[in-house]
């Protein structure tokens, strides 16, 4: 692991969603099933089969493992026993988070230019590096990927996918497939599957060859004395979701999130946030914050250590719910150690009802995507998505 990521009565749109989701119908009238894609409804009605297993505290979890304040009370310490209670507590921990995050860089409406750069083809499928500005002076490059054969009227809409890569120099040539390991390429992987996915570039690489951290940290909080750079990271996800949901062919309630590493941090942020990201997968992130660096200066800053912050991230993977999220771990940034979240969003997840599309995987084998996870990745994807 690099040192970057060593450590009135009408419902709302959300209400409308979690509705459908609980109920697990398609929030999309007529959608219909496009040739090709990874599921239909009755597989995402199924889930997984391993979903219990996922669900299992490990059998060798330490006694002292880290214990988190329950979900299920309110500011006032009253417990929490329907949606609507916790829907209300929800947006205060959020509200919480957003005020501790700071501002955002910039306005996500109107969407910016898109300037498409190059494109190419690869195994049917249409790769194309994009440009836009994630705040005004400041542009950022995405790989945006499509299958090659275009829709045809009356044909429906396909799924999206918002992949966010690790700490690697190369950056989004990683997860378009363009250069580095075939296991993290998983906008490639999933554009082959009839998907569209969008990889936008982290902020802290200024081109997309190298990263310089500390360099890009300093210069965004000159910037935006009142953000942190989580916030930045947030704020891109965000804004590389509306780029990807207002592609034509994509079908907005078909929206997923993906990271590997330090995009693993990211997908937790996204997830939460972002009520329009129906299935989630972190990989090695380090869900707990002492569990990697979230003090650096690109991550959540100092300020983390002190007595007066009690935040965490559970709260975040709980306003996840009922929306599917999947943790990955290799007992090295996640692991055994980062049941008591799970454990703690379980809860949380269960009062929408059965089943609760939340679960913890360790394949033990250190801070890589293995075979073994890419057939759970796969499998979570197809089945919830």
């Amino acid at each position: 692991m690099s040192k970057l990521e060593s450590r009135g009565r009408s419902l709302s749109r959300r209400q409308f969603c979690v509705a459908t989701l609980a109920a697990g119908v398609v929030v999309a009238q007529g959608r219909g099933e496009q040739p090709g894609s990874v599921t239909g409804e009755a597989d995402r009605a199924k889930g997984v089969s391993w979903l219990s297993e996922v669900q299992t505290p490990p059998m060798d979890l330490a006694a002292d493992s880290r214990k988190l304040a329950p979900l299920l009370v309110d500011a006032d310490g009253r417990p929490i026993e329907t949606v609507a209670a916790w829907e209300r507590r929800r947006r205060e921990l959020l509200d919480a988070w957003r005020k501790f995050l700071g501002p955002a860089p910039a306005e996500r409406t109107p969407l910016p230019k898109i300037e498409v750069l190059t494109e190419d083809r690869e195994s049917g499928v249409l790769r194309q590096l994009i440009r836009y500005e994630a705040e005004p002076g400041e542009a950022v490059e995405a790989y945006l990927l499509r299958p090659l054969e275009p829709l045809v009227p009356g044909e429906a809409k396909r799924p999206g996918l918002v992949v966010l890569h690790s700490t690697v120099n190369h950056s989004i040539r990683q997860p378009a497939g363009v250069e580095g390991v075939p296991e993290k390429a998983f906008g490639l992987r999933w554009a082959k599957r009839g998907f569209v996915a969008i990889c936008p570039r982290n902020y802290l690489w200024p081109d997309n060859h190298k990263i310089a951290a500390q360099q890009e940290a300093e210069r965004y909080l000159r910037r935006h004395p009142s953000s942190t750079g989580m916030m930045r990271m947030l704020h891109d996800a965000l804004l590389a979701t509306d780029i990807l949901v207002s592609q034509s062919d994509v079908d907005a309630a078909r929206i997923g999130s993906i990271g590997h590493s330090l995009g693993a941090k990211e997908v937790l942020y996204h997830a939460a946030f972002d009520d329009r990201v129906r299935v989630a997968v972190s990989s090695e992130g380090g869900i707990g914050p002492t569990f990697s660096n979230w003090d650096a200066p690109w991550y959540l800053g100092p300020k983390i250590k002190q007595p007066e912050f009690r935040l965490d991230h559970h709260e975040l993977l709980a306003a996840t719910a009922p929306r599917a999220f999947l943790l990955l771990g290799g007992d090295s940034a996640d692991g055994d150690i980062s049941w008591p979240y799970i454990e703690a969003a379980l809860p949380v997840y269960r009062l929408y009802g059965s089943p609760a599309r939340v679960g913890l995987f360790n394949h033990k084998q250190g801070h890589a995507v293995p075979p073994v996870a890419e057939q759970r990745i796969d499998e979570w994807i197809a089945a919830y998505l």
